[in-house]
């Protein structure tokens, strides 16, 4: 079967780590005997075994990174099926074209506690499974490919782009919070999707353009 690894630019696959390919190979090998127990669920999966299995992706992401073994990290049965980027459109920041977007001021953080970038015109996006940010992002916050997880992402319209998903830390109103960051080789839009945003309260007024983070 081919990695997904080999759906990533050439110079970025060639930087995923040989024991990210050897446990995405071993799960394919596991995966009928995974079926009964773990179907629908997320995993990670290293060394032959399940190192963190549970509900939220993002969750499942931290827990089975901190193994230090480069699991593979995927829900069972559901292999295939893309991280979706929808678009959810509110009245804050007018310059948009069409819709106005709600808009943050995000610090993302390479590791918990540590200082990170700040990066502004983030998109809450409560349609989007999952964070991105486009790889000129990643490169700024020293990123290394070798340490991603390749993945699938979808956008609205359909079809799908390999990514490579990076175990992050967001730090907003003075908390920090996981994040399962994946890389946009390709567009340039600024996502905070659900893996952190159903970790917060947000409020969203639209008729005054704010968004009020923990209200």
């Amino acid at each position: 079967m081919k990695s997904l690894a080999d759906g990533l630019p050439p110079e970025i696959a060639r930087q995923i780590h040989p024991d990210w390919r050897k446990n995405e190979a071993a799960y394919w090998a596991a995966r009928d005997q995974l079926l009964g127990r773990y179907q629908d669920q997320w995993i990670g999966f290293a060394d032959g075994v399940v190192v963190a299995s549970g509900t939220r992706p993002v969750v499942v992401f931290h827990a089975a990174e901190a193994s230090g073994h480069h699991p593979f990290v995927t829900c069972v049965g559901r292999e295939n099926e893309p991280y979706r980027m929808r678009r959810a459109r509110f009245s804050y920041d007018t310059s948009y074209p069409g819709e106005a977007l709600p808009v943050l001021r995000v610090e993302f953080r390479r590791f918990r506690g540590v200082p990170g970038s700040v990066l502004d015109h983030v998109i809450a996006d409560t349609g989007a499974d999952t964070s991105t940010l486009p790889w000129a992002d990643c490169q700024q916050m020293q990123l290394d490919p070798a340490q991603g997880m390749p993945g699938l992402m979808s956008g609205v319209a359909g079809g799908s782009a390999t990514t490579l998903g990076f175990l992050v830390w967001v730090h907003l109103d003075g908390n920090e919070y996981q994040c399962q960051l994946h890389a946009d080789f390709v567009g340039n839009e600024r996502i905070l999707g659900r893996d952190v945003l159903n970790s917060l309260e947000l409020l969203f007024r639209g008729p005054s353009g704010e968004v009020i983070v923990n209200p």
